[in-house]
Formats: structure tokens, sequence, C-alpha cells
């Protein structure tokens, strides 16, 4: 017998024993952190469900994230991360909601917000935790390092 030693697996078995429960917002990565974790067995005890919310008005309508504060910090921001992982985890009544916003490139980046930059955040009935992160590489390698520091931060809040 082999043991999924993954991030996403551990973080599984960790909320399947505290019967917790995790919803995702994803921009720059597309659904690929859903993807992962649907990818583990038994996953359906805890994943609650995820939106790829692209576009502005999906974050707005979906995800109540505040238009003021997409037309003032931009759709890559702390804020913007913050209200869409608090989003993710009221719009699926989960315990934890993930959010992810960034710039995968290979265009689109500026002097302030650089191709890779993206924020990473974790909600909880605690409160949320985001992190601002610079990867690089190609858009596949900056969407998979995302998905990774999601994983990462959630297992930190986790513990």
């Amino acid at each position: 017998m082999t043991h999924d030693w993954s991030l996403e697996s551990s973080i599984c078995r960790w909320l399947s024993a505290h019967s917790f429960t995790l919803a995702t917002a994803e921009s720059c990565s597309g659904g690929l952190i859903a993807h992962r974790m649907t990818n583990v067995p038994g996953a359906s005890a805890v994943f609650r469900g995820g939106v790829v919310a692209y576009s502005n008005e999906i974050k707005e309508s979906l995800l109540g994230v505040n238009p003021s504060v997409l037309r003032d910090c931009g759709a890559v921001s702390e804020s913007v991360a913050r209200q869409m992982a608090e989003g993710a985890r009221r719009l699926f009544a989960a315990d934890y909601g993930v959010g992810v916003t960034g710039i995968a490139g290979p265009s689109g980046g500026t002097a302030e917000k650089p191709v890779g930059l993206a924020f990473v955040a974790v909600a909880a009935s605690e409160g949320t935790v985001v992190r601002r992160h610079v990867f690089s590489g190609t858009r596949e390698d900056i969407k998979n390092q995302t998905a990774d520091m999601a994983f990462v931060l959630l297992k930190e809040v986790l513990s």
C-alpha cells in the first residue's frame, strides 16, 4: 500500500479528522488548487467547492469582493485575495476558504506588480491570513507555485 504524502493529501486527512471543510476562490491558478484537492481520494468529505473567478464581475457578484477595492487596489492585491478567501468560505458555507490572485504572465506585469506576483489568502473563523509572493518561470510554473503556496499557507493555518 502506498501512502500519499502530498500537502493536499495531508490537508484532506486533517480536515476530515477534525470534521472541517474547505472552499476555494482562484484567479491566476485557474482552478489548480481545486483540481489538486479533488485528486485526493475522499476529498468529497471535506472539499465543498471552488470558483475560478477570472473576471472582476465574478469576483464581485459571486464572492462579494468590494468594487471600490478592485478599483482602488486592483484585482491583484492583498485586499482582493482576502475578500476572495472570505467570499469562498461564505459562498460554500465552509470552515476554511482559500483565495488566490496574481499575474501568471507572460505579459500583464508592471514595475509595481510584476509577472509572478501572487497574493494567497486563507480565511477561517479566527480571521484571514494573506501572503505576498513573487514567483518566476513560465505561466505554468507560476500557477503551480501559487497552488503550492496556497497549500503551504493552509497547512500553517491548520497547525
